[in-house]
């Protein structure tokens, strides 16, 4: 056997000999696969005498071999296309080559566990493609590449695969200089590598433990929830199903009309930021989430998504959110998805451009969010109009928030009075608000405090209003209750396993105290049982994240600390090794920098200013009159800075002037 090689000069088209191969070449592959003759098989029968044209050779004569289809070889080597293509070696910990319809392998020296010296060949593996087209071809040979995978030394299949997708090769355009004037060809594409990243990632957590729950109690053992039955057929009409027929105008009045109390569903999202840090995962979320479909169609809403949700899924969780919601979608298409956005803030904690918050927004509601609950930090409304004006253009449901803080029971607490809440309230009516929310995020609405507030916002806007309370203080269910009976519209409620304490108060009991009353909600109280089971199993797996509070605390009158922060703060207390003994004075401190910022609503991410302040003045020993003092040099956490810089917009009142001066430190403020 032998090949003969020539050149083609492209310019002038004549072709130029170069050599004989008195042997056989390793593209023989790509001659075999298109007419069907073992080369190596006639060879050997051929050195025996048999003669070409017989059958015994497995070589016809010339006039009958005949090309089928075309074909194309690629050399998978440890050839390092980053260093010049000088062969890798060492141990290969992983090895899988490709298969399919129209792929061969010729395997060298590559299988899991080989040694790859540098005393031999690079080949690891010849791989060939045939297809009826060269397009098809190319392309049968580029997904066998990506197929391939390889793992402990370097090889030239992201080379290959850039080769065989550049234009020039596709048209065939292309010389012997095509490698020296084509440098695209080396700009690679980093490989994800998810599999091995992702056994080493459970060999750690196997071996080590996860980090996370490092120094965490040990809870009792894990036993996986049973997800709770549901009966079989589609999904019964709900409240999305109302909103696509009246559209977001129509389905507010609805809401204003309606004699019995709407109830959203705070589970999915800011019962478990509340309780457990936002630590559940998706897996647990979504084995509820078709039962809510097919127990519960008459619910207003299911609050799932915005917040801290979307942060701590990336961070810790190592989640997509973004999937998450689509998810949701998908397993409760008869139900209000509802989402917490903080206006300008979006999920995040600084202000975004308005283009940001725009996309944002439209992507949400494309993804699956039906109403949006829009907030800002500070009560500044002007910073909640884009966000608003947003959600309005997508036709989804418009909820813009008033955050409570403050008591408008106390005569002694003038700042935030009755009237400061009702004017906002007519300001959101103006801007375009299809709802009026009351995010009481600390749990400080008493009783009294409700029923005045409630009554007065009922009298004053013609909106539906949603009461929106934690139950860190122990009352707040007496809260929900004063609110119901002062005619509010929509209340949020937590089911039972995920109730109480720094969450929202009880679904079940709030509902079955509704009960044969002119409110009663017409839920299903076995359902809501039935829910409540399976987040009572689901709760166990997280007993690592459970807060050390066990009890209501009088304390949130005093500090006024957000219940979906109270977990978080702590998380971030014990980061820093202040936890335990040391907590009450970073409550302390977080009421103390409140007074000093002057009294501010503190909610996301004005909250966190608030606690990185308190944060600091505890791990570093400083007492307000330290912060205070002009001639103290002190350095303020970054989040500070941005917030008397006027990053997070305008305080009710303004800044206090002078510390607003030490803390910009010549810096101009935004107006």
């Amino acid at each position: 056997a032998g090949t003969v090689e020539f050149l083609m000069d492209v310019e002038s088209g004549k072709f130029y000999f170069i050599e004989v191969n008195p042997r056989i070449q390793v593209e023989h592959t790509v001659t075999e696969v298109v007419t069907g003759i073992d080369l190596v098989k006639a060879q050997i029968r051929i050195a025996q005498g048999a003669r070409i044209g017989e059958d015994e050779s497995g070589v016809p004569a010339q006039d009958k071999i005949t090309v089928n289809g075309n074909a194309v070889q690629c050399r998978v080597t440890t050839e390092d296309p980053e260093n010049n293509f000088i062969p890798d070696y060492g141990r290969l910990m992983a090895y899988r080559g490709a298969t399919g319809f129209g792929i061969r392998l010729d395997g060298g020296t590559a299988y899991s566990g080989a040694v790859i010296t540098p005393f031999y060949d690079s080949l690891l593996e010849k791989v060939t493609a045939w297809a009826p087209t060269p397009d098809e071809a190319i392309a049968r040979m580029d997904r066998a590449l990506r197929e391939f995978r390889i793992r402990g030394v370097r090889t030239n299949l992201v080379f290959l695969e850039t080769l065989l997708g550049h234009p020039k090769f596709l048209s065939g355009e292309y010389t012997t200089r095509f490698i020296d004037e084509t440098p695209e060809l080396f700009h690679f594409g980093k490989r994800r590598d998810r599999a091995t990243r992702l056994l080493r990632f459970i060999g750690e957590v196997i071996v080590n433990g996860n980090p996370e729950v490092e120094g965490r109690p040990v809870g009792p053992t894990v036993k996986f929830p049973v997800k709770p039955v549901r009966p079989n057929g589609e999904a019964p009409a709900g409240s999305r199903q109302r909103l696509a027929e009246l559209g977001a105008a129509g389905f507010a009045a609805w809401m204003h009309a309606q004699k019995q109390i709407l109830i959203t569903d705070t589970s999915f999202r800011d019962a478990h930021q509340s309780l457990l840090a936002t630590r559940m995962r998706s897996h647990d979320l979504l084995a509820a989430a078709p039962a809510y479909a097919d127990l519960l169609p008459q619910l207003l809403s299911v609050e799932c998504w915005g917040g801290a949700t979307f942060d701590v899924a990336m961070r810790f969780l190592k989640e997509d959110p973004w999937q998450r919601l689509r998810d949701f979608r998908e397993a409760m298409p008869n139900l209000l998805l509802q989402m917490l956005l903080r206006a300008s803030n979006g999920v995040g904690y600084t202000n975004y451009p308005d283009n940001v918050v725009r996309y944002f927004v439209k992507q949400s509601a494309e993804n699956g969010v039906d109403l949006f609950r829009v907030f800002d930090s500070l009560n500044w409304v002007e910073n909640m109009r884009v966000a608003m004006d947003a959600v309005i253009e997508t036709g989804k449901l418009c909820e813009a928030a008033i955050c409570y803080t403050g008591d408008i029971s106390d005569p002694a607490r003038s700042k935030y009075d009755l009237n400061y809440y009702l004017d906002m309230a007519r300001q959101l009516e103006a801007a375009g608000a299809h709802i009026i929310a009351v995010k009481d995020m600390a749990g400080l609405c008493k009783p009294a405090a409700a029923t005045t507030l409630i009554k007065a916002l009922k009298q004053e806007v013609g909106l539906p209003i949603h009461f929106h309370t934690h139950d860190t203080s122990g009352i707040a269910s007496a809260s929900v209750i004063a609110a119901v009976e002062a005619g509010v519209d929509a209340v949020d409620l937590a089911m039972d396993a995920l109730s109480g304490l720094t969450s929202q108060p009880s679904f079940g009991s709030i509902n079955a105290a509704l009960r044969h009353t002119t409110r009663d909600s017409g839920l299903d109280q076995g359902a809501v049982r039935t829910l409540s089971h399976y987040w009572e199993q689901a709760r166990r797996c997280y007993y690592a994240f459970e807060s050390d509070i066990r009890a209501g605390t009088s304390d949130v009158y005093i500090h006024a600390m957000p219940g979906g922060q109270y977990t978080n703060l702590r998380e971030q207390a014990r980061g820093l090794g202040i936890e335990d003994e040391r907590w009450p004075e970073v409550a302390e401190a977080f009421a103390q920098v409140n007074e000093m910022f002057g009294d501010i609503v503190k909610v996301t991410p004005t909250s966190k200013v608030v606690g990185d302040m308190a944060l600091m003045m505890v791990t570093s020993g400083l007492t307000p009159e330290d912060v205070l003092d002009p001639e103290r040099e002190i350095a303020f956490p970054d989040s500070v800075v941005s917030f008397f810089a006027g990053d997070l917009g305008q305080p009710y009142g303004g800044f206090p002037e002078a510390l607003q001066k030490k803390v910009l430190k010549g810096r101009e403020p935004l107006t």
